[in-house]
């Protein structure tokens, strides 16, 4: 679909997409403009990636079509993204923003950022957006439509009438192109000599050969199936999708497991970037984009070191006064983490009672939340598990965003392939972290914003999402949360050390050329970190370079603006006030960004922990 076909389908989608951004009526005399011209761009980007339409719930009026629909990602798909990118960025910057003030100048300052950054990493001829963000990987246990189209298709593509069904089957068959499409495009990088680590193809091999079974096991099967029951809809929607699978997808799953098994026979276990054209380059990039700072990889690194030792005192203070005295911190949180007392069995029934126990700690924050923000989401929130066919590749846990209009609600979920690696002192603070008052708490107050144009709502950068969900874990602690629960407290400052850790390793694998196994072995020893986390942890970085930077440096630039609000308002200071006033501050150029963010940039909207 070409940009200037999608702008003529655009004029009363815009009127839609205008009334739900609801934009305030005292606009400057540009902010009217301004306002309609974001109505435009986002209308854009909806239809370049339809899926992002599903999970707002605007896959309805005029943009029903787009629920039958998958994102391009064909090599003209991906240059009509490019395009687009460069296009919205010309016509921003053409925008007269002289006579902007207040939220319509942070608006446009922050929209006009975001597309220069987004810009900035697709002029590298390798690579695609990623789940978490930019990747020079199109496939790996983290990216490529296999790994996300599933579960988008099984949890986020509603199905309540027939129509319904009907867009799914054809979902399927784009999954069966879109499949192709990223083996065409991983041929080509490795044509450019971008080689994945050994490790990384090894797990994405293993989620793919969990994928393909045979089409009465297949989830993409089984979900219609099921739901189509349940709606009294005809049978004949799981014949049809089985027929898809094993004759579009199954053979697609094939031919990419295939060319992943070729390519695996002459892979090693280097994941630095040095080994092909532009990756030093690809990493400034997309450390950048990630944490909107300049800072040098070098600085990172020593910056880590330094906070490590700073909430490695006080995690010992905490330890020792618990009776955990012998051995480093990391030997004594390796005590922890295999001691029995603080284990849930790892069988199903001991999976249920972690996730029993995770929504209790979710409802236990809510009523404290008032006394540090005036204004809540109305969005429900719930953990639940990560499904089973990618839990081998998949965050330690993440979050995913409610529908716009509520219609689904905002998750949390925890990956329990092995329940040995979550001790139950690790589990609140990870719950703040990605749930209340962390990513669910941000992006729902993003979402139910009526003063918010809906570009600003539903785009973010991960320098300040996960720089509050950080901030969250050490709003809880000051809420009260581990008044009762000293253990908790020690598993909330084990977390901050082992984000202070990532500012040292994500640059030792990347500028200083560490191995995989020496930065699994630097949590291990420095963090505690059980060895399958910390590989499941390095392996993620080693897919997405520079995003596990952006927790640690957002939390000191939100951390530190308090401190300075703090010291400059004395008594008149409310907490209240400073959190509701964060939503809206101006990215900077050179420092992080506190733009508003949410976790639905992505085809299959999450962000890791």
């Amino acid at each position: 679909m070409t940009i200037t076909r999608r702008n003529l389908m655009c004029s009363s989608a815009a009127a839609a997409a205008a009334a739900l951004s609801a934009a305030p009526a005292a606009a400057a005399p540009g902010g009217a403009e301004l306002n309609l011209l974001f109505d435009t761009l986002f209308q854009e980007r909806l239809r370049d990636t339809p899926e992002r339409a599903t999970l707002l719930g605007l896959d309805k009026g005029p943009n029903a079509d787009l629920k039958a629909k998958l994102r391009d990602g064909s090599a003209e798909g991906y240059a009509r993204t490019k395009a687009l990118t460069t296009d919205q960025l010309r016509r921003l910057k053409a925008f007269d923003a002289s006579g902007l003030t207040g939220l319509d100048r942070v608006n446009y300052d922050t929209v006009v950022y975001a597309l220069e950054s987004s810009v900035r990493v697709q002029a590298f001829a390798f690579g695609a957006p990623a789940g978490f963000g930019p990747s020079p990987y199109i496939i790996s246990q983290l990216s490529g439509a296999y790994q996300e189209v599933p579960d988008f298709l099984d949890t986020k593509h509603v199905i309540a009438a027939a129509p319904d069904c009907d867009a799914y089957l054809a979902r399927l068959e784009s999954f069966a192109v879109e499949l192709d499409n990223d083996t065409e495009k991983l041929r080509q990088d490795s044509a450019l000599g971008v080689a994945l680590p050994d490790f990384v193809l090894d797990l994405s091999l293993t989620q793919l050969g969990q994928l393909r079974v045979p089409a009465d096991r297949s989830l993409l099967v089984t979900s219609i199936a099921r739901r189509a029951m349940e709606k009294n809809l005809s049978p004949s929607y799981a014949q049809d999708a089985a027929r898809i699978y094993a004759g579009k997808i199954g053979p697609a799953l094939d031919r990419q497991i295939a060319t992943l098994t070729a390519l695996r026979a002459h892979a090693n276990y280097d994941s630095s970037l040095s080994g092909f054209k532009g990756g030093k380059e690809y990493y400034a990039a997309s450390l950048h984009y990630y944490t909107t700072t300049r800072l040098p990889p070098q600085e990172i690194h020593r910056l880590g070191l330094e906070q490590s030792k700073e909430i490695g005192a006080r995690l010992d203070k905490e330890m020792r006064a618990q009776g955990f005295t012998k051995g480093t911190i990391g030997e004594r949180l390796t005590q922890m983490n295999h001691d029995p007392r603080y284990l849930f069995p790892n069988t199903d029934a001991g999976k249920v009672e972690i996730i029993a126990y995770c929504n209790a700690r979710l409802a236990a924050v809510r009523p404290k939340l008032p006394a540090a923000f005036k204004r809540l989401p109305t969005y429900a929130f719930e953990v639940r598990r990560v499904p089973l066919a990618t839990e081998a590749g998949a965050a330690l846990a993440f979050s995913q965003a409610p529908a716009l209009d509520g219609s689904r609600p905002g998750l949390v979920y925890f990956n329990l392939q092995n329940s040995a690696q979550w001790a139950k002192f690790d589990l609140a603070t990870t719950v703040f972290h990605e749930g209340l008052p962390g990513h669910q708490l941000a992006g729902g107050l993003a979402l139910s914003n009526t003063g918010l144009p809906l570009i600003r709502k539903t785009s973010g950068f991960s320098g300040y999402a996960e720089g509050w969900g950080l901030y969250a874990e050490q709003l809880a602690d000051e809420l009260g949360m581990y008044d009762d629960d000293p253990l908790g407290r020690i598993g909330y400052l084990k977390w901050q050390l082992f984000r202070a850790s990532r500012l040292v390793v994500d640059p030792g694998l990347f500028h200083l050329n560490w191995s995989r196994e020496k930065a699994i072995d630097y949590f291990v020893t420095q963090s505690g970190l059980e060895p399958g986390s910390a590989a499941r942890e390095v392996e993620r970085y080693c897919t997405l370079p520079g995003q596990a930077c952006s927790y640690k440096l957002g939390h000191n630039t939100i951390a530190n603006g308090r401190t300075r609000a703090i010291k400059a308002l004395g008594a008149k200071y409310d907490i209240r006030i400073s959190t509701r006033r964060a939503w809206t501050a101006v990215p900077s150029r050179s420092t992080f960004s506190m733009a508003l963010s949410t976790a639905t940039s992505r085809r299959k909207r999450h962000e890791p922990r």
